[in-house]
């Protein structure tokens, strides 16, 4: 195939050196932190804005935002079958078109039907830019030495909201919620799509060789004991995580700190993100793959229930704040290389969508879920106790992923 399909089984084999193309690490960070600012944290800072113009419910716009992380879970599926045949300059360059397009449609969407149709598109446009796709490509290009070019592309991903959460507030401060989204979509048009499709032209290496223990073909993986119960693990811990970063400012309003106090400790939660994705590396070297999976989900369930558990001085809730972002990297890095790290390259797009989505899926009910729940359970703090105890059991399914379980799941 010619064009946009870079796959050359000529020129890389996957068996010696790989070709790693020079300017597609420094691309694909450029292109995450625009990505995702503008298409997923943009949303946050001007839905309240959106619904004091439109008069559209904030339920109603914030479900039409979560349409589009359940599309991006289900069409993941698919964006990664066609990652391992075809790699990822057609793939990310057309998903980056389409994110221009969908913010199109949402800027100029003149009901609330038409606004989620742009958040469906949105959908697409996430998970073909998103980490995932990124992750495909620098695992491919880079193996074996992937969780060196992952931690730095998920470095400057942990920018992204640092960057464009200000840089949207001061542009909603002199536009409107339409004419920022048309200067975002124009934002992502000059900077993602040329990036795309100039960076990302490199031969596409075939999937190296798999030994009879190392692969069972990608249909019984997915049918595995251990693939299940990780993707349960997932899916669990990726709730617990999401209603966190969601409910924290409601917690500390709630126990009498203003929305600038609240504001910024969930803020210097994600600079704990960008610190504990600096970590991650360390950590594999000295543990085995089972063993950080349920350490770190764990780590989220007690970094949970110290929110549950502290009440105070703002300095010590901070605190805590950042060490649940640190766990939050780690938990990225985690999730980007636990296809690799028990069944290869083999089948990695295809395998990371189907571990993601049901992930995603959750991901994407949290927040409905943390505030529906919030009440009944008796306040926030209650919530978080609730929300701990639902890591601690994706901790104990994650534990019984262990290697010799892996082993014997792939030599049946």
């Amino acid at each position: 195939m010619t064009g946009f399909d870079t796959r050359d089984s000529g020129a890389a084999t996957g068996t010696g050196d790989r070709s790693r193309p020079r300017a597609a690490l420094p691309a694909l960070c450029l292109t995450q932190i625009v990505s995702w600012g503008i298409v997923y944290y943009a949303f946050p800072v001007l839905n309240p804005q959106i619904t004091a113009a439109t008069g559209w419910p904030a339920g109603a716009t914030t479900a039409a935002f979560s349409l589009g992380l359940l599309v991006s879970a289900l069409a993941g599926i698919r964006v990664g079958r066609i990652l391992d045949r075809h790699g990822p300059r057609a793939v990310m360059t057309i998903g980056s078109a389409l994110g221009v397009t969908s913010l199109l449609v949402v800027a100029t969407a003149p009901n609330l039907t038409v606004f989620f149709v742009g958040w469906a598109l949105a959908g697409l446009a996430m998970a073909a830019t998103f980490y995932q796709p990124a992750f495909a490509a620098l695992t491919r290009w880079w193996a074996p030495d992937h969780i060196r070019a992952l931690t730095v592309v998920t470095l400057a991903g942990g920018l992204a909201s640092t960057v464009f959460a200000p840089l949207t507030a001061l542009l909603a401060d002199h536009l409107s919620w339409r004419h920022t989204y048309l200067v975002l979509a124009a934002v992502l048009a000059t900077v993602t799509i040329p990036a795309h499709a100039l960076a990302l032209r490199a031969p596409w290496p075939d999937a190296p060789p798999t030994t009879a223990h190392a692969d069972t073909g990608e249909s019984r993986t997915e049918r595995s004991r251990p693939f299940l119960l990780l993707a349960a693990a997932f899916t669990l811990s990726a709730f617990t995580m999401y209603a966190v970063v969601v409910a924290l400012v409601p917690l500390l309003m709630e126990r009498g700190y203003t929305t600038s106090q609240a504001a910024w400790a969930l803020g210097l939660g994600g600079a704990g993100q960008t610190l504990g994705r600096t970590l991650y590396a360390a950590l594999a070297r000295r543990t085995t793959v089972t063993a950080r999976t349920t350490i770190l989900i764990a780590l989220g369930g007690l970094t949970t229930a110290a929110f549950a558990a502290v009440s105070g001085p703002y300095a010590l809730l901070v605190a805590v704040s950042i060490a649940a972002g640190m766990v939050r990297g780690n938990l990225t890095l985690l999730q980007a290389t636990a296809v690799t790290d028990r069944w290869g390259t083999a089948h990695y797009g295809r395998l990371s969508g189907l571990l993601a989505a049901p992930a995603t899926t959750a991901a994407a009910m949290a927040p409905f879920a943390g505030a529906a729940l919030a009440a009944p359970l008796g306040g926030y703090s209650h919530l978080f106790v609730f929300l701990a105890a639902i890591s601690m059991i994706a901790a104990s399914t994650a534990a019984w992923t262990s290697p010799d379980t892996d082993k014997q799941a792939r030599s049946e």
